[in-house]
């Protein structure tokens, strides 16, 4: 019997308030689950609920950090249990005093936790301040067992390293999802846009290719400060072709039916895994060879 799961990925705005992010968020996942779309699995953005907070560096940003178990959580638990669907909802955060995550809360089908990640590898660039608020992650690259699929999960500048897509790979997982808030800063999009999402879209193309995976990468939208976040949310076949994709400013959802028997179809057609040179890999644990 074949194994499929319909997977949707949101792609939404800061409405102005967590409160209405989270109304807007609950109206876009009912409506994802219903008629044809009929999601199973559903990935929200990279820190969904509040407006993104690292354009600055700013101590009043870290009062936007929740508990594991806040009530952002039980709400979508009580989503998730309700519509018997899988939830991925990335948050800021609160572990501890002075110890926050940009991390992503997975929920499974009868509303219990199924597993956390909290992001492995933290930007420092213009506008993406991220260093200041976050520590790095602990946890490791984990697939986490949902109801319908072996989730690999990452956070946006984890989908640049090959080695977070092919390390949660050769865990088990069968989709990678990495939530993601990237966008064209003030002054660059005439000059770099189009060569940027480019540069965005084929680096997770590649990652599902090399590893024979499902890829869905759900993006914000819309203007915040200085950023102009430019969607373009996609989900890609273990072929690395581009099989449902929103354009850079609409709040919509994608969603697509993904056949996980493809992953051993693609596997044995093209065996990258197979043919790994697995004792001459050392070096990859080195900073530079110099």
């Amino acid at each position: 019997m074949t194994r499929t799961v319909r997977l949707a990925l949101l792609q939404m705005r800061y409405a102005g308030s967590r409160d209405k992010t989270l109304e807007a968020t609950e109206r876009l996942i009912r409506e994802a689950t219903q008629g044809d779309s009929g999601a199973q699995v559903i990935c929200l953005q990279e820190l969904f609920c509040d407006a993104y907070p690292c354009q600055t560096e700013d101590h009043c940003r870290f009062d936007d950090a929740m508990p594991l178990d806040g009530p952002v959580i039980q709400m979508m638990a009580g989503l998730a249990r309700e519509l018997a669907i899988v939830i991925v909802v990335p948050i800021f955060e609160k572990r501890a005093a002075g110890v926050y995550h940009n991390t992503v809360v997975v929920v499974d089908a009868d509303g219990s936790v199924a597993g956390t990640y909290r992001k492995m590898h933290i930007p420092d660039d213009p506008l993406y301040y991220e260093k200041f608020y976050f520590a790095p992650g602990d946890l490791g690259f984990k697939p986490i067992q949902t109801r319908y699929a072996k989730l690999g999960v990452g956070i946006c500048w984890d989908q640049w390293f090959p080695e977070t897509a092919r390390l949660l790979s050769l865990a088990g997982a069968e989709i990678l999802l990495f939530p993601t808030a990237i966008g064209w800063i003030d002054g660059e999009k005439e000059e770099y846009g189009a060569g940027q999402h480019d540069a965005w879209q084929t680096a997770m193309r590649a990652h599902a290719i090399a590893n024979g995976l499902w890829l869905g990468a759900p993006n914000r939208v819309g203007k915040e400060g200085k950023v102009e976040f430019w969607g373009g949310s996609f989900i890609t076949s273990p072929r690395g072709e581009v099989v449902a994709k929103a354009d850079h400013e609409s709040e919509t959802f994608l969603a697509f039916e993904c056949e996980l028997d493809e992953i051993d179809v693609v596997r044995t057609h093209w065996p990258f895994l197979r043919d790994r040179r697995v004792d001459a890999y050392q070096d990859l644990t080195k900073r530079y060879l110099d």
